[in-house]
Order: structure tokens, then C-alpha cells, then sequence
């Protein structure tokens, strides 16, 4: 099984994009998605020095560029799973058929410019806290009044909010860790970006979604999200929801993937895979930074590549497990009983506690497709619906 992944901000570096710019039909594919983002994509990721490409407002919609751009060369129809970081999951979903390509890029180019716009409201920042005790540095990052933003697994967690608040973390560091101010404008995936979240959502409400086409996973909690509509809800909540990209690798783990390309600007998340998930079943990684890394890309996926695991959702209309565990469904529920959209059908029993499973559409329950305690992957299907009511 193979998964394709989409970094997040921080990845970028200059003149990263100036390889693939001498494939055809790239440069006019940037321009079009410049003119969507409300940047000029192709001198920030030719010319562009560090500095210009650290502005927030003109990162995210490069990195989902980016992305997007390299993908497009892949045999994406072998790959079964996607995930991204932050503005990352913007460019997988767009990967998943969630959204088309020129919707992710207009809405990181809106998120970036209102994320930057809320960091100019009050000093704040982050800082990566590497190695300790989790529990004790999430304790001393909530004493501290800061918050939890990323948790990237690997023995680090990222703190963000006021910078006084950082600089008396640093000053005080939780046993056994180091504490390391990151380059960032602003308190990211805290409730400092409220502003940005609720901009952004008023667009995302102008765009229908499908749903996805292949396992996606959800920054949020690691889930598969096989509703269209929840991962646009999930997208936009995720500017101020902490980045939980610990449980995204934990559930790569318990799908079984033995393939991972990470998209360009390649290896931040190589590296955090590489520290997390050893051993013998550690997943082969190719890191795709240039046009000269597509073929060992598309010999992976030739190798590695599946179908998705919850294609039937194309044929039939099916509900899927969000996450992995064993599957209990609702004592009150049987065959041919009719649904409502949002009705609770049942739960998965994980190993963070029990996780609904709801349906997405309102219809006629014709099949248990898993039964109680059925252990159960991330996107494997549970019942089948039929019909509208």
C-alpha cells in the first residue's frame, strides 16, 4: 500500500520550484494558479529569497503548488492513501478528488492571507519542544498558558502563543528537552487564528466537495475521512485545531503502507516517518524534489501501488471506518432500517477510546459490510446504504 504525501509550511526553500518549471505546460500551470492565489507563483519559487518565502501569505499557496505540480506526473490512480501537514492537507485533499486543483489553491491563497493578517493582531510565535516526557511537556506547555499546536511525533511537540509566554518556556524547559524558537509569524493552529478560520470559512461555503476517492487522512485525530463535506469542515476548523500528525503516521502504521512519496519541497515529513516508524516493516520513502526523482517515484508506486481500499464508495454508497479498531454497531440498528444524514450507526473502539461512526447520507440500511468486534482499518467499509429518503 502507498501513500502520498503533501508538506506543510516551513518545508519551503529557494528556488525549489526551478527544476520542474522546464517541464511543459508547468510554467503556464503556475501562472493560471498565481492568478488564483493572488501571488505570482513562479519568481517565489524560482527567485524568491528565504526571507519573501517565509511570508505566510505567499507560503501556503506555493507549497500546495508546488505539490499539486510534481503530482501531476504520478500514476495517481495507483496511489491508495493521502495526507499533508497544515496547508499541506489542502494538497491532499485535492489529491483525494476532494476538491479540484484550482479550489486549493484559491483556498490557501485566502488562508495564507488571512493567517498572516491574524498574526499582525498580537505578538505571538512558536516553538518546537524536542525530547522529555510528553506528558510533562504538554503539562509545562499549558502551565505556561501556551498551546499544544503540532504534535509531529518523533519527540516533538510544537508550542505556540504569547511571546513572553515562549520566551518563560525556553527560560524554564521541561526535564530531558530542548526548547527552540521557530521562524513563524504568529501562533498557528491556535485559537489566536480565529479571525482566519472564520474568513476562510466563509469561502469554503461557496465550494461543493466530492468525496474522496481514496483514504485521506485527517490532520485532526489520523481518521480516513470518506465524507467530501466533513474534511472541508475539518480543513477549515484545522486553522486553529492543533496539528496531530502523530496520529496521521500512527494510522499510515496500522493501514500497513509499505510505500510513502513525499511531494515537493520534500523531507521534513520523510524525516519525521523515518524517526517514527522503524524497524523491519518501516515503509520505503522517496523524497520527489525534482523532475530527476519522478522515475524512482513511479517505480515505487509500481511496486508499492494499490487501488484504494474504499473505491466501492464509486459504485456503491457505503459508510467506512474513520479510524482503526473494532468495530461495535448500534444495538438498534438491522438490516433494511432506514437512516438519516448524521445518524450515529455505530463506533470504533481505538486505542484514544471509542470514535462514532455516522452517516453521511440519509437511505435504507441494505448490508452490514463488518460486524460486532471486527477489527477494522482507517477507510475499510462498514455498511452499505442504498437509496435516498
Amino acid at each position: 500500500m502507498l501513500a502520498v504525501l503533501s508538506p506543510g509550511q516551513g518545508s519551503q526553500k529557494p528556488g525549489f520550484l526551478t527544476p520542474w518549471l522546464d517541464l511543459t505546460g508547468a510554467e503556464a500551470r503556475l501562472r493560471w494558479w498565481s492568478a488564483l492565489a493572488g501571488v505570482d507563483l513562479v519568481p517565489l519559487g524560482t527567485a524568491a529569497d528565504a526571507e519573501e518565502i517565509k511570508d505566510t501569505a505567499r507560503t501556503q499557496p506555493l507549497l500546495v503548488a508546488a505539490a499539486l505540480l510534481a503530482a501531476e506526473h504520478l500514476p495517481m490512480h495507483d496511489v491508495a492513501v493521502t495526507a499533508g501537514h497544515s496547508v499541506g492537507e489542502l494538497g491532499a485533499a485535492a489529491l483525494a478528488g476532494v476538491l479540484p486543483a484550482e479550489a486549493a489553491i484559491t483556498l490557501a491563497g485566502v488562508r495564507g492571507r488571512e493567517m498572516a493578517a491574524a498574526c499582525a493582531l498580537e505578538p505571538t510565535g512558536m516553538a518546537a519542544v524536542l525530547g522529555g516526557d510528553p506528558d510533562e511537556v504538554l503539562a509545562a506547555i499549558e502551565r505556561h498558558g501556551l498551546h499544544p499546536a503540532n504534535r509531529n511525533g518523533a519527540g516533538q511537540i510544537v508550542a505556540a502563543g504569547a511571546l513572553d509566554a515562549l520566551d518563560k518556556l525556553a527560560a524554564e524547559p521541561p526535564a530531558k528537552a530542548r526548547v527552540i524558537r521557530l521562524q513563524v509569524a504568529g501562533a498557528f493552529h491556535t485559537p489566536y487564528m480565529a479571525p482566519a478560520e472564520a474568513a476562510l470559512a466563509r469561502v469554503a461555503a461557496g465550494i461543493t466537495p466530492a468525496d474522496p476517492a481514496r483514504i485521506l487522512l485527517s490532520n485532526r485525530d489520523g481518521a480516513a475521512v470518506d465524507h467530501g463535506r466533513v474534511l472541508l469542515q475539518r480543513l477549515v476548523r484545522q486553522v486553529t485545531a492543533p496539528v496531530r500528525w502523530d496520529l496521521c503516521m500512527r494510522t499510515l502504521a496500522d493501514l500497513g503502507v509499505t510505500g510513502i512519496i513525499e511531494l515537493p519541497p520534500a523531507g521534513t515529513l520523510a524525516g519525521l516517518v523515518k524517526r517514527e516508524l522503524k524497524g523491519p516493516d518501516a515503509p520505503e520513502i522517496v523524497t520527489l524534489n525534482t523532475p530527476d526523482d519522478l522515475p524512482a517515484a513511479r517505480d515505487l508506486i509500481a511496486r508499492h501501488g494499490a487501488a484504494p481500499s474504499h473505491e466501492p464508495a464509486l459504485q456503491f454508497r457505503v459508510v467506512v471506518a474513520p479510524s482503526a479498531g473494532t468495530f461495535a454497531p448500534a444495538r438498534d440498528l438491522a438490516e433494511g432500517g432506514t437512516l438519516r444524514a448524521g445518524q450515529v450507526i455505530g463506533h470504533v473502539a481505538t486505542r484514544q477510546g471509542p470514535v462514532d461512526v455516522t452517516a453521511h447520507d440519509s437511505g435504507v440500511l441494505t448490508e452490514w459490510l463488518a460486524h460486532h468486534d471486527d477489527p477494522v482499518a482507517p477507510g475499510q467499509p462498514l455498511a452499505r446504504l442504498d437509496g435516498h429518503l
